[in-house]
């Protein structure tokens, strides 16, 4: 199938249209045309080869939303017509005993990524959401639930999901005290998942600019980690942080503020850890802890999670043409909401 998205060619250079072929269509394939797509930190970081892995030229975008065109002849799930999802993962062995968990992301394998991964079958290069179709593995098609508004949840399938899933592994509920530092994409979906969860929940920023926004999510109150005294007042009050800053940082600060056996999770930053000390963890048996996404079962999960607690990402709607304006304000940070691309506006 031919199509047209923005791919990045290299590195130093900005987004630009780019025909390419999408395969045919397999029997397990489903064939969707792109609605809409959210624009993640990940994006970014793909597209100028922040983590040195990139393989050009690249089409980004795993927060996909749209509908089935096409279904392959082993298609049981999903019909013509139907709205759909693709997240971070288009394909994984499927026998492991990680994909036997529902844990796809972990395969032995490798997980194929839904841009610049390695296609299991014919090896070629998987393009992202940032284009008007795409062809996915049914296994890793989502169904969008009805209620949820297909404008505004395209980043639940990265944002939702990657938030979502350290909340269910550190099993946060009814009693549960959780912070959450950084209040952008990431962050701000943390504090509407975690409050719907019944957690107390308690947003962490370098000021209180942002204090009426966390507490329309949900927050019970914003904590300024500029301020020693009010960091040193909530020394031992948490059960679990979720940390979404998405940049080289020092987590220390941060780990007297759990009780004994907490653990901050790092969901933001990719790469390298800044220099860290170990006495607050010594301290309190406090723990550090990666989490990657989830697997597909648990993002169905917080699709419907989220239709059923009508919960929504704040977005900010862009054609596809402002991806390289919506790139810069990315670099500025400081985002308390998510771009959404309206795929109408890409011209075939």
């Amino acid at each position: 199938m031919k199509t047209i998205g923005y791919a990045a060619h290299a590195s130093e250079k900005p987004l630009e249209p780019y025909h390419f072929e999408r395969r045919a269509l397999r029997d397990e394939d489903v064939s969707i045309e792109i609605l809409y797509c959210g624009v993640c930190h990940s994006d970014l970081h793909t597209a100028e080869n922040d983590w040195g892995w990139t393989q050009y030229p690249v089409v980004p975008g795993h927060e996909i939303v749209g509908r089935v065109l096409e279904v392959g002849s082993g298609v049981t799930k999903y019909k013509v017509g139907d709205h759909v999802a693709v997240g971070c993962m288009v394909d994984s062995c499927l026998s492991c005993d990680q994909c036997h968990q529902g844990e796809e992301q972990f395969c032995r394998e490798g997980m194929v990524g839904t841009y610049s991964g390695q296609d299991r079958i014919s090896g070629e290069l998987t393009q992202g959401g940032y284009s008007k179709h795409i062809v996915v593995r049914e296994e890793f098609v989502l169904r969008v639930p009805k209620g949820l508004d297909l404008a505004k949840c395209a980043p639940i399938l990265c944002a939702g999901i990657t938030t979502y899933s350290p909340l269910r592994t550190w099993n946060v509920g009814p009693g549960s005290r959780v912070a959450v530092i950084g209040l952008g994409g990431l962050g701000h979906m943390a504090i509407k998942i975690a409050a719907a969860m019944g957690a107390h929940v308690t947003a962490i920023s370098r000021s209180d600019k942002k204090k009426q926004q966390v507490l329309s999510y949900g927050a019970k109150e914003l904590l300024v980690s500029s301020d020693e005294a009010v960091m040193q007042a909530h020394a031992n009050q948490f059960d679990l942080i979720i940390n979404t800053i998405p940049v080289k940082h020092d987590f220390t600060p941060y780990m007297p503020l759990l009780d004994i056996d907490g653990t901050q999770v790092l969901v933001g930053q990719v790469g390298e850890l800044a220099e860290s000390n170990s006495v607050p963890m010594l301290l309190g048996r406090r723990r550090v802890a990666g989490s990657l996404i989830g697997g597909i079962a648990q993002t169905q999960e917080i699709l419907d999670f989220c239709a059923l607690h009508n919960i929504l990402p704040e977005v900010e709607m862009i054609k596809m043409d402002e991806i390289n304006d919506a790139f810069d304000k990315l670099k500025q940070g400081d985002m308390a909401s998510r771009f959404v691309i309206d795929m109408s506006s890409l011209d075939v």
